[in-house]
Order: C-alpha cells, then structure tokens, then sequence
C-alpha cells in the first residue's frame, strides 16, 4: 500500500508507527498503520477510493 501511494506522487511522513500520506490537490490525508505486513481493511478502501476520485495513475506504468 505504501509503495503505492509513493508510485503516484503522494509525500509521506513517519510518526511513529504511523504513516502519513499527502499530495497537492488531494484534500484527503491517508494515515497508514500497518497489521502485521498487511493493510488494514479499511485503509485499503481509503485508498481505492482516492485513486479512483481524483483517477491517480502512474503514467510509467
């Protein structure tokens, strides 16, 4: 997920175990922290629906 949000220009910062995600132009702020290895259910959502509203994709891939 991480690796995601960093793919589409998104600038994080680390507080702790937390990781913040924001961008220009996106009024959300995205605030990772991790289960295990993996995502938490409703981060992921979070997630999908920003790339979906404000259609963020990597033009390199």
């Amino acid at each position: 997920m991480r690796q995601l949000l960093l793919r589409v220009s998104f600038e994080e910062r680390i507080k702790g175990e937390h990781y913040i995600f924001s961008k220009k132009n996106v009024e959300e702020i995205i605030n990772l922290q991790s289960k295990g290895a993996k995502a938490k259910s409703y981060q992921v959502k979070q997630v999908r629906t920003l790339i979906i509203k404000y259609r963020l994709v990597n033009q390199n891939d």
